[in-house]
């Protein structure tokens, strides 16, 4: 009888492990259709690039898989500390008010370039980080499908549009330092008073106005690139 007892007991152990087993079970995919839920309608669903804070709630709500969003906000939160605020830095010193800056101001200039290379590192740092931690994440078919959908418009998205400006901004830099030379090397003939300009040799004055029709072209790109920023932002 007692053997029986003590196999009845260890059947009841086991029964009890399978009970535990089918209950987490259960948890996991109540908790993985919360996440794949808000991936799709908070992320998915609105038009442009979306990246919501978790209440706690919804956090708890999605267990282990928090841990999952959190490699698409780390990004986010990244890229805005690394990259979007010090660019609004970068884009400041290399603003150009008037033809006069292009002489004048050839230091910030050279400074908004040299920013631009370690925005520009910055930015490959976030995103081989994201990236190897996206590469990392175990999950089942369903949540993948979705998930990789979400990490495509807030992670891949945005850093390629953001790489999309930097070519742009850097040529505009190299033709308003390579203008700001000519302007020095020929001040003799050359006079600028704020966006006026006289100059006395008729050579140097067509090269002048080929190298600014050249840097309003490239300038033409760069607002393009904006907009197309911006468009990626709304989703139009």
């Amino acid at each position: 009888m007692r053997i029986f007892i003590q196999r009845l007991g260890a059947l009841s152990l086991l029964v009890a492990f399978s009970f535990a087993l089918v209950a987490c079970g259960n948890k996991e995919a109540e908790q993985r259709t919360a996440f794949i839920a808000f991936l799709q309608t908070r992320v998915l669903d609105k038009p442009g690039l979306h990246v919501p804070t978790p209440t706690p709630e919804e956090k708890t709500s999605f267990g282990d898989y928090a841990q999952h969003y959190a490699v698409i906000t780390d990004f986010n939160e990244g890229m805005n500390q690394s990259v979007s605020k010090p660019m609004g830095e970068v884009m400041a010193k290399g603003a150009l008010r008037s033809i006069a800056d292009l002489a004048s101001r050839r230091d910030d200039l050279k400074a908004a370039k040299e920013g631009l290379g370690g925005l520009r590192t910055a930015l490959d740092q976030q995103v081989a980080k994201a990236d190897a931690a996206h590469a990392q994440l175990k999950q089942p078919d369903d949540l993948k499908q979705v998930y990789d959908k979400a990490y495509e418009r807030t992670v891949t998205m945005p850093a390629t549009t953001f790489k999309d400006v930097f070519p742009a901004l850097d040529t505009v830099f190299d033709s308003a330092l390579t203008i700001g030379d000519f302007l020095q090397q020929n001040k003799s003939k050359i006079q600028v008073s704020g966006n006026s300009v006289t100059v006395t040799d008729p050579a140097v004055q067509a090269e002048l106005n080929k190298m600014l029709q050249q840097l309003n072209g490239q300038s033409a790109a760069i607002n393009a690139a904006q907009r197309k920023m911006q468009a990626m932002v709304r989703g139009s």
